[in-house]
């Protein structure tokens, strides 16, 4: 289904379609006019999108009527294992207990009920051809100033979390999550919110140095951030040491999406400054040989999605994959607390998504040291 429908005329003649093809917000707004329709399968792509079982989206597609349904996901656990729950009260309903009773359930007892019913698919099982993918951490170090801003705001930060959690983590969980957001700043560099901010940034001068060797060495690199104001200070240092490069975010139009990324993929501009989250999937850059991670995000599969831009079909070359971690800081902290939760995932399906956008009281304690 599209945006050119026009009411039961146009609906009566999709009866004589044998695929129907439409869109989570779509089925949402068309609930009721699927009632009463049967359908011989239901394929569900991109399955995570009905991973909170309160949502329009889940409770449209529980119910749809239709005889086989196959649900498809590279991420099927992006941020707890409750979101499994969603996913199979709709593809098989009855196989687990009502929501409060799988929740007491142990990472083996889910294993053990989902397996015969997952059939896994990596990478490197259906693209053998593919080169390989290596990845590395480089560390740096905060530069003088930048130190001192991070250790002050560090120590004031503690202690308004220390309160707030004593007052109780849902009612505050915003406020914490917005000061955290704010010490990964300062690890990437304190000008993005800090206007009489005249210092440097360590990671910063360490990227500009890992730009000079790649560009040495011949490799074409993409460099990916969560923060638009990082990627426009990191386009700014580029302009200062004349490196070339395209830019990418969600405010660009997607047809300029594609022709950037041709330009690239044709050997244009040395590199390419993306935003995480609007680059992070639908992008072939199978014209970089090197993805620089130059900040953490919560999840890791969006990290993952972000490096496959390049490694992907078409890649001929080995690609290089680098995380930017600040030393001291939250990063580590954070890079620590991912490796926990992969490990608890991995117990229930080996794929390594995890997510820490839940964070748990305990969590919030080991990345502020309270």
């Amino acid at each position: 289904m599209g945006p050119n429908r026009s009411g039961k005329k146009q609906w009566d003649s999709y009866e004589k379609a044998d695929v129907w093809i439409t869109s989570y917000p779509l089925l949402r707004r068309d609930e009721e006019l699927y009632r009463g329709r049967v359908f011989y399968g239901l394929i569900l792509d991109e399955a995570q999108n009905i991973k909170n079982h309160l949502s329009k989206s889940f409770r449209a597609v529980r119910r749809m009527d239709a005889g086989r349904i196959f649900a498809l996901s590279g991420t099927p656990i992006e941020n707890k294992l409750e979101e499994l729950w969603s996913m199979f009260a709709v593809i098989m309903p009855g196989l687990f207990p009502e929501v409060s009773k799988f929740k007491q359930l142990s990472p083996d007892q889910i294993k053990q009920r989902i397996a015969p019913f997952i059939m896994r698919r990596t990478k490197k099982e259906v693209l053998q051809e593919l080169p390989d993918k290596i990845e590395s951490s480089l560390y740096c170090e905060l530069s003088k100033q930048q130190r001192e801003t991070y250790m002050a705001y560090l120590e004031r930060i503690k202690a308004e979390t220390s309160q707030q959690l004593k007052e109780g983590l849902s009612s505050n969980r915003m406020n914490i999550l917005a000061n955290l957001t704010r010490l990964r700043q300062l690890c990437c560099h304190p000008g993005m919110f800090l206007e009489n901010y005249t210092g440097s940034s360590g990671k910063l001068d360490e990227l500009m140095a890992f730009m000079k060797e790649s560009k040495e060495n011949g490799r074409r690199v993409l460099v990916f951030s969560q923060f638009t104001s990082m990627l426009s200070i990191i386009s700014k240092a580029f302009d200062e040491a004349g490196l070339s490069y395209f830019y990418l975010d969600g405010k660009t139009p997607s047809d300029q999406r594609m022709a950037l990324t041709e330009k690239f993929n044709e050997g244009s501009a040395d590199s390419f400054l993306i935003s995480l989250k609007a680059g992070g999937t639908g992008l072939n850059l199978t014209g970089a040989d090197t993805v620089v991670l130059f900040d953490l995000w919560w999840n890791p599969a969006v990290e993952s999605q972000a490096a496959d831009r390049a490694h992907r079909i078409g890649q001929k070359r080995v690609v290089q994959v680098v995380k930017l971690i600040s030393q001291g800081t939250i990063e580590e902290k954070i890079l620590s607390l991912q490796d926990k939760k992969k490990a608890l995932f991995d117990q229930v399906i080996q794929t390594g998504e995890s997510s820490l956008s839940s964070l748990s009281e305990d969590d919030i304690r080991e990345l502020l040291d309270l």
